[in-house]
C-alpha cells in the first residue's frame, strides 16, 4: 500500500504547501472519483514534480502513462510559454478526459498527447527528435515496461535533466525478497541496476508509494 499520512496532516499539508490551481483541482477530484483513480498522481507528487520542472529550468518534458493528465498539465503550469510536456496514454477515454482538462485550463497548447502504445511512440519520438531533447521524463506506467521506459528516457533526457519513475514501493512488496511476482521483482532489480549505472544519479523516496528520482550524468 501507499504510504498514507493522517487525514489531517495530509489536508494541512495540500492547504498550506501546496499552489494547485483551480483547473488542475478539478481535474484531480473528477479523476477521484473513478474506479481506478489510485493510478493517478497525488496532489503532492504533482506539486514535487512541477517544483522539479521549474528547479531545472525545463522546457520540454515527457509524461509516460499520462491516465486522465493530472502530471502532465501540472508540469505544464511549470513551464515556460514555449515549453512543451509531451503524453502517452494507451486508452481512448483516459485520453479524452485529459484534453477535456487541459483545454479548460487552456494549456492545450503545450501538451502534446500520443495515443498508442507508449514504448511504440518513444521509438518514434527518438527517431524524430534524436537524444538528449528532453529536460525531464516522469514515467507511471505499466510496471513490467519500467526498464524498457527507463532506457528510452535516458536516450531522451539530457545532460543534468531530470528522470522520475513512480510506484518504485509497489505497495510495499519490493522490501520484501521473498516475493518474487513480477512486478515488485522487475522493479527491485530496475532500482538496484540504477543505482549501479554511471550514467545516473539516483535516489529513492519514500513518498506515497515511492519515487526513484535520476540526474542523468
Amino acid at each position: 500500500m501507499a504510504l498514507e499520512l493522517p487525514d489531517s496532516i495530509a489536508a494541512y499539508v495540500r492547504d498550506a504547501g501546496l499552489d494547485e490551481p483551480a483547473p488542475l483541482a478539478r481535474l484531480r477530484a473528477e479523476t477521484e472519483a473513478m474506479p481506478n483513480a489510485g493510478m493517478a498522481s497525488t496532489a503532492e507528487q504533482a506539486a514535487l514534480l512541477a517544483f522539479l520542472a521549474r528547479l531545472i529550468g525545463a522546457r520540454r518534458t515527457l509524461d509516460i502513462g499520462t491516465f486522465t493528465g493530472y502530471s502532465a498539465l501540472a508540469v505544464a503550469y511549470a513551464l515556460p510559454p514555449d515549453g512543451t510536456v509531451h503524453g502517452f496514454e494507451v486508452s481512448p477515454e483516459h485520453a479524452a478526459i485529459a484534453r477535456r482538462h487541459w483545454a479548460d485550463a487552456g494549456l492545450s497548447d503545450r501538451l502534446h498527447l500520443h495515443l498508442g502504445d507508449a514504448e511504440q511512440s518513444l521509438s518514434v519520438l527518438i527517431d524524430a527528435q534524436g537524444p538528449a531533447a528532453f529536460d525531464m521524463a516522469f514515467i507511471d506506467a505499466d510496471k513490467e515496461r519500467y526498464p524498457a521506459y527507463t532506457e528510452q528516457a535516458l536516450t531522451l533526457v539530457r545532460p543534468g535533466g531530470l528522470i522520475v519513475l513512480d510506484n518504485m514501493l509497489w505497495k510495499g512488496t519490493v522490501a520484501d525478497p521473498a516475493n518474487v511476482d513480477e512486478i515488485p521483482t522487475t522493479l527491485r532489480r530496475l532500482t538496484a541496476d540504477l543505482r549501479a549505472d554511471d550514467r545516473v544519479d539516483a535516489m529513492l523516496l519514500p513518498l506515497r508509494d515511492g519515487l526513484l528520482l535520476l540526474r542523468r550524468r
